[in-house]
């Protein structure tokens, strides 16, 4: 039998600075509940929206898989390798901080704001080379199945991160119903509705409404409106 964990959107953390407002699923920052660390190797999961202009400065990380995932607008990155990039809706940007990386972000928009979700997954190796990685998908790939947007493998199409994690999209018809499988044993998933409604292994869920599942080989997904939207993460647990 499979073991669940869920959170419903309104039990994050909230943190609202003005000029950004982010909700934390885990842990990070002032927010910190010691039931709710991480899911396995997935330790955040940052709903953000920063307003037009605003951004995070030059700030540094190290040893965590980045991936960032924009939602509305257009998000402008700059980092110590020399990237100077933006990423818009339909965009992946990975970045393996490894050793250590600086980098900033801003809203290039000075007219509205930009949402992108910001997640941290632990990686199977410490001090690796730092890296940033970034894909632009058809979105027309993740009707009614699940696009894979992050793997461990390089050669696979999507964005790859030093971790055996598989992210994917969906986005479902209302009754559409489809199985996902797990890639590696001892994976969990950790499925983050983005819009509408859905049911999960049984469970309603909402918009913004998180389910995490582990000790399975496969779970359901089942859309209850038009237009639901999925992300699911699969992470190692043994953490």
């Amino acid at each position: 039998m499979a073991n669940t964990i869920l959170h419903k959107a309104e039990t994050r953390g909230d943190a609202n600075h003005g000029w950004l407002h982010s909700r934390h699923t885990f842990s990070f920052a002032d927010y910190y509940d010691p039931e709710r660390i991480h899911f396995g190797a997935l330790r955040v999961l940052n709903d953000d929206e920063v307003a037009a202009g605003m951004g995070f400065g030059t700030h540094p990380h190290s040893n965590m898989e980045i991936i960032s995932i924009p939602l509305e607008g257009d998000l402008e990155h700059k980092d110590s390798m020399g990237t100077v990039a933006v990423i818009k809706n339909g965009d992946v940007q990975v970045m393996s901080a490894g050793s250590g990386i600086t980098h900033s972000e801003y809203n290039r928009n000075k007219d509205k704001p930009v949402k992108f979700l910001q997640i941290w997954v632990i990686p199977n190796k410490k001090n690796a080379t730092p890296r940033y990685g970034q894909i632009t998908l058809n979105l027309a790939d993740r009707h009614n199945t699940f696009q894979q947007i992050v793997s461990p493998n390089a050669s696979d199409g999507a964005t790859w991160i030093n971790q055996d994690a598989w992210f994917s999209l969906g986005r479902f018809d209302k009754d559409f119903a489809i199985d996902y499988s797990i890639h590696k044993k001892g994976n969990g998933v950790y499925a983050f509705v983005l819009k509408g409604d859905v049911t999960i292994e049984g469970n309603a869920l909402n918009q913004r409404d998180a389910l995490g599942i582990w000790d399975t080989d496969k779970i359901s997904v089942n859309a209850n409106s038009q237009d639901a939207e999925v992300l699911l993460m699969e992470v190692p647990m043994g953490m």
